[in-house]
């Protein structure tokens, strides 16, 4: 699904990226996340050209949960030129979510 890709910084991320970005906020131990990983598979497959979506582990770049004020996980932000246009906290089924993507990409 995502392939990994290092940046200098997450700002570099996110004005690096021609399609918007969607960013998973999860843990390694949180079970939801664990759900929404499939979920993320099943939208990438149907918006891959139209939409990137990366995932950050909100216990290792706790700096980045703190600033995008991550409280529950997961927590999906969506960013539009490098701004968050949307934010999407816990299991959000493919259908559900592509419905709400689709009014920002």
């Amino acid at each position: 699904m995502a392939t990994k890709q290092e940046f200098t910084s997450f700002d570099d991320l996110l004005s690096q990226s021609d399609l918007p970005v969607l960013v998973d906020f999860y843990a390694e131990w949180c079970g939801p996340c664990k759900m929404m990983a499939k979920i993320l598979e099943d939208v990438n497959a149907q918006l891959s050209d139209r939409l990137r979506i990366v995932k950050i582990d909100s216990e290792k770049y706790p700096e980045l949960a703190s600033k995008y004020n991550i409280y529950a996980l997961p927590t999906l932000i969506l960013f539009k030129n490098a701004d968050p246009v949307e934010r999407i906290e816990g299991v959000v089924q493919p259908g559900q979510l592509i419905q709400r993507l689709q009014a920002f990409i």
